[in-house]
């Protein structure tokens, strides 16, 4: 009787472990669509002089956590949350689009919150994007 109730416990345990993979894997696949809008946007603070370091502190106050020191994905909270963290030094990060990196950056989806109202300065906004594609 108590090796029927483990094998029950076994295969309960490992169904479910399955079942929470597949799940997850689930939201990697799933493609973040940006708008055509926003994909062809122009950077109209491309190369700015950000001699405040602007979109460093931004980053350090609002990415961080999540994203980390050097933009790897491996930032404090990444562990916790059901989302993968992107990792801005990846050349499939920096192939995007600025344009795509705003939408993403103030629209937000799931685990990624939306920073529209949070940096609400269009300028304050693009050089945050510089700063991450420049991690």
């Amino acid at each position: 009787m108590k090796n029927k109730w483990l094998l029950i416990i076994t295969v309960f345990v490992t169904a479910w472990t399955l079942l929470a993979m597949t799940f997850k894997e689930s939201l990697q696949q799933e493609p973040w669509v940006v708008p055509d809008k926003y994909e062809k946007m122009k950077n109209p603070f491309l190369g700015a002089d950000d001699t405040e370091n602007v979109g460093r502190l931004l980053f350090a106050q609002h990415c961080k956590s999540c994203h980390g020191s050097k933009g790897k994905g491996d930032g404090k909270k990444a562990a916790s949350l059901d989302t993968p963290i992107g990792d801005f030094t990846l050349p499939s990060f920096k192939k995007q689009s600025d344009g795509a990196l705003y939408y993403k950056t103030y629209q937000g989806r799931d685990d990624m919150p939306s920073f529209e109202k949070k940096i609400t300065e269009e300028e304050d906004k693009w050089l945050v994007i510089n700063y991450i594609k420049s991690l």
